[in-house]
């Protein structure tokens, strides 16, 4: 096992990343309560097969990570993707949860391919730095936004475009919540956001928000999830072409940035800040989605929260294994998942907003040309509750300042110049 996973060249013991992978599962096994709240509230979407789905999927990802890059991250349905996934393309897109789960199947198969020859590079060099760092900010308000909405802490119905509703029933709760998850958190309590839900929970119990069952069992075998439920009718369509794109987009620079977050944190980046093995651990990410898909769940994506497990000590895929085996677990525990309200699971999804506002303070806002671009793809995501209008307004915005700059259109990239000529014609067709 040493040998395998290089613990003594990488400084740590078994005992170690034991610690680590049970302190990352922690960290980040609210995604078990949250992604079958969302995906479950689609008509035909049961929450227990999501729940089946992401844990079956988590568990896969992160072991082939464990296996074939010996790293200390974990995989997941990413939050956001998941939000994208719901509210955008079955909600406002009206696209059916099959036609969605047949774009996040192809963009998994396109990710695996772009990883095994090598062409993410030429991607991620296409797109602005600045740009991707506001699609995290914007995914991240637009994330609060729906926790804000789900708890009923805001509401359109208060005479105004949107305003608080009455501090009351599960907007209470969820308030509570969020400050138990805050103060958590800043006393880097390990699984801070798993505890806060938690106890969220348990506070929804006399407020009548957490409801328990007649005969409720903790334990019971996993629902069946939504095996191969794919439909092919829409995938030659500009429209569903915005959708495979933001998926794609959301789900490479989300992986990109976790890798090199977290392998930094570790130590395990070399003089250059190169990753190892990180062909093996993007297809890990490629592997994990396509899975997903199959099984009945959004995209899934390397976790930030993994980071938690590396502050505990974790440094290869042992602490991994740890993990993926913790999600196999869980399959046994659905009831227990299942019983959290809405209100309890908005702390979380308000808090990751937080989280990924982070980003904006690496945006570049004096450069003009940089700045609006990342501007309009901040307020667009949130205000249109569309993650797709704000890339899509964000790189129309950034062509058609940086060609009336005089000089500027030589940053513009062909991969880039072809994204706008698609996201205008959608106006057209």
């Amino acid at each position: 096992m040493d040998k395998f996973f290089n613990l003594s060249a990488r400084g740590t013991t078994v005992k170690r990343e034991i610690i680590a992978g049970i302190t990352t599962f922690l960290a980040m096994a609210y995604i078990l309560s949250v992604n079958p709240g969302m995906l479950g509230s689609i008509p035909g979407m049961s929450a227990g097969g999501v729940f089946t789905a992401t844990a079956l999927a988590s568990a896969l990802a992160t072991l082939v990570m464990a296996l074939a890059a010996n790293l200390p991250i974990a995989l997941a349905p990413g939050m956001g993707l998941n939000a994208f996934f719901t509210y955008t393309v079955v909600g406002s897109m009206g696209y059916s949860w099959q036609i969605a789960l047949t774009a996040v199947f192809l963009e998994g198969v396109l990710f695996i391919i772009l990883s095994l020859f090598n062409v993410r590079e030429a991607i991620i060099k296409a797109i602005p730095a600045n740009l991707k760092k506001a699609v995290a900010v914007g995914i991240g308000l637009f994330i609060a936004l729906i926790g804000l909405s789900n708890a009923g802490i805001v509401s359109s119905e208060m005479g105004t475009i949107i305003g608080f509703a009455p501090l009351e029933g599960s907007a209470l709760v969820a308030v509570i919540g969020l400050l138990i998850t805050v103060i958590l958190y800043t006393l880097r309590v390990p699984g801070a956001i798993l505890i806060g839900i938690i106890l969220t929970t348990i506070v929804g119990i006399p407020f009548g928000v957490t409801k328990i069952p007649e005969g409720f069992q903790a334990v019971s075998l996993p629902e069946a999830p939504l095996f191969w439920k794919f439909d092919f009718s829409q995938v030659l369509t500009l429209k569903f072409f915005t959708v495979f794109f933001t998926f794609l987009f959301v789900d490479i620079f989300d992986t990109i940035g976790t890798l090199v977050g977290v392998t930094t944190e570790a130590g395990l980046t070399d003089k250059d800040g190169n990753i190892p093995k990180v062909k093996q651990a993007l297809l890990a990410d490629a592997i994990g989605t396509v899975a997903g898909a199959a099984l009945g769940t959004s995209t899934v994506t390397s976790f930030v929260e993994s980071s938690s497990g590396v502050a505990a000590g974790g440094r290869t895929g042992l602490s991994s294994i740890v993990t993926a085996v913790l999600f196999i677990l869980a399959l046994f525990l659905s009831p227990l998942f299942l019983l959290v309200p809405s209100a309890a699971t908005a702390p979380a999804l308000i808090f990751v907003g937080f989280l990924m506002m982070k980003a904006v303070a690496g945006i570049d806002f004096e450069d003009l040309t940089e700045g609006i671009p990342c501007f309009i793809t901040i307020i667009v995501m949130p205000f249109a509750y569309s993650i797709a209008e704000g890339i899509v307004w964000g790189i129309i915005a950034y062509v058609i300042l940086n060609l009336v700059k005089p000089g500027n259109y030589k940053k513009i990239s062909i991969v880039t110049w072809v994204l706008f000529v698609i996201f205008i014609l959608r106006f057209f067709i």
